[in-house]
C-alpha cells in the first residue's frame, strides 16, 4: 500500500518544510510515502468561500486515481490514540487497498463533492490546527503508526 497526504498550498515556513522532508525520509524505510501540494487558487481573495472550497475540491478530486481512499482530515472525524491510528493503518494495508490519501483541507475545509468522495473522516484534535502544524502532525503519526506496527522504541506508552 501507498500512502499520500495531499495539502492545499505550499508553505513558506522552512522549519516546517525541514520537519517534513524529515519525516518523509524516515517513512522511506516503512511504506511508500508521497506528499502531494496542492497549488493555491489564483485571486482566492477574490472568491466566496463555498466557491474557492469547490474549486480547491475540483483540483483534489482531479489528482486522485479511481482506487485511491480517500480520508479527510476533519475536526468533525473519528478521533484516535496514536495505538488505535497504528491499528487503523494496519487494516488498511491488510485490506489490500493500493493507496490511502489522507487530504488537508483550505482555510475553510472541504466541498460537498469531496466529502461525498471521502471514505472517512480522522480528527487529530477538537482544538484548530493551523493548515501548515497539520501537515507535521499527519506525517509524524503516520511514521509514530509504523514504529509502533514494528514495536520500535519510538513510541512510549
Amino acid at each position: 500500500m501507498k500512502i499520500k497526504v495531499i495539502a492545499i498550498g505550499k508553505t513558506d515556513h522552512k522549519a516546517i518544510q525541514a520537519l517534513l522532508d524529515e519525516y518523509q525520509k524516515r517513512l522511506r524505510h516503512y511504506v511508500k510515502f508521497e506528499f502531494q501540494i496542492i497549488r493555491d487558487l489564483k485571486n482566492a481573495k477574490n472568491l466566496s468561500e463555498s466557491l474557492q472550497k469547490e474549486k480547491e475540491g475540483e483540483l483534489l478530486l482531479s489528482s486522485l486515481q479511481p482506487t485511491d481512499e480517500l480520508i479527510l482530515l476533519d475536526d468533525k472525524g473519528t478521533s484516535f490514540t496514536s495505538v488505535e491510528f497504528s491499528k487503523y493503518l494496519q487494516k488498511k494495508m491488510n485490506s489490500g487497498l493500493k493507496q490511502l490519501v489522507f487530504a488537508i483541507g483550505g482555510p475553510y475545509g472541504f466541498s460537498d463533492k469531496v466529502y461525498e468522495k471521502a471514505k472517512g473522516k480522522i480528527s487529530f484534535s477538537k482544538m484548530t490546527f493551523s493548515h501548515q502544524m497539520i501537515r507535521i502532525f499527519v506525517i509524524e503519526q503516520v511514521y509514530r503508526a509504523f514504529t509502533i506496527l514494528r514495536n520500535e522504541p519510538y513510541h512510549h506508552e
